[in-house]
């Protein structure tokens, strides 16, 4: 999906702290409120996926988190796959609305991240209990965990303490690997 139509089914809200939806030819997500997610789906139901997508961090602090999430059931149970502006990564879970890193006790340094306010390439496979995050084209964390065997996917991002960050995305893709 490069998001140039606004027909396409992914999730568009404005509320008070989060926004996501359409704009000019990408999707966007922003969070105004500190120490939070949010994202958007495009409603579909599937098993093992290889998700892709072109990301640049718009505005906020680098200070940030962004990325996919896979096996989406509902806002308290789904995979995620993340990256920061300021170089960290890791993949996680969030079950039964607790948020937990499944790659260490906190997201990683990497230096397949480009730093700052600029554009990134992300790759997620979600294959059998195998999670795997690869960034501009390298694999950069990898576990297990078997909690769902399909749901929706999509894009995310999250704030730490400084609110306001907003993230572009583009040119998703789902493969069947």
């Amino acid at each position: 999906d490069d998001f140039a139509r606004t027909s396409t089914g992914w999730d568009r809200y404005d509320e008070p702290g989060f926004r996501a939806g359409y704009v000019d030819g990408d999707y966007r997500v922003r969070v105004e409120a500190a120490n939070s997610l949010a994202w958007g789906t495009p409603g579909f139901d599937l098993g093992d996926v290889r998700l892709e997508v072109d990301t640049t961090a718009l505005s906020g602090p680098v200070d940030n988190a962004f990325g996919l999430l896979c096996r989406f059931q509902d806002p308290d149970n789904f995979y995620f796959f993340l990256i920061s502006s300021d170089g960290f990564s890791g993949i996680g879970v969030v079950r039964d609305g607790q948020r937990t890193l499944l790659t260490g006790a906190a997201m990683l340094p990497s230096d397949f991240i480009l730093t700052g306010l600029t554009a990134n390439h992300l790759r997620a496979d979600c294959i059998g209990s195998r999670l795997s995050l690869y960034i501009n084209g390298a694999l950069a964390n990898e576990t297990t965990a078997s909690d769902w065997e399909s749901g929706d996917v999509g894009v995310i991002a999250g704030s730490y303490q400084d609110p306001g960050v907003e993230i572009r995305f583009d040119n998703f893709t789902i493969a069947n690997p």
